[in-house]
């Protein structure tokens, strides 16, 4: 059986990247080796591995790989120090009301 795992590294210049693959030690040396001059990771090396997740069908990968992308940096972060009780606040939206009083 395959397994497919979701990661995250942080990259030189402080940001984080997230990928799926098959073999995330390969994935982690091929982004320090510069196998692909228009990765995001290119001109951000080295990148450290900081959280990864093993998954057995793909499909669920691909789910998590996509629904993290689009997390905010702070959530993420919690994610990567399995600080899991701030996931479900970081989650929702505040909104500003705007006083349009006369």
């Amino acid at each position: 059986m395959l397994e497919y795992y979701v990661y995250i590294v942080h990259c030189n210049d402080g940001s984080y990247y997230t990928g799926i693959t098959n073999d995330y030690e390969r994935r982690i040396t091929e982004h320090n080796t510069g196998h692909d001059p228009k990765a995001y990771t290119y001109k951000r090396r080295p990148v450290k591995l900081v959280y990864v997740a093993q998954f057995n069908d793909v499909n669920d990968a691909i789910a998590w790989e996509k629904r993290v992308k689009r997390w905010t940096r702070k959530k993420k972060e919690a994610l990567i120090k399995k600080d899991f009780d701030k996931l479900p606040g970081l989650s929702k939206k505040i909104f500003k009301r705007n006083n349009l009083s006369s």
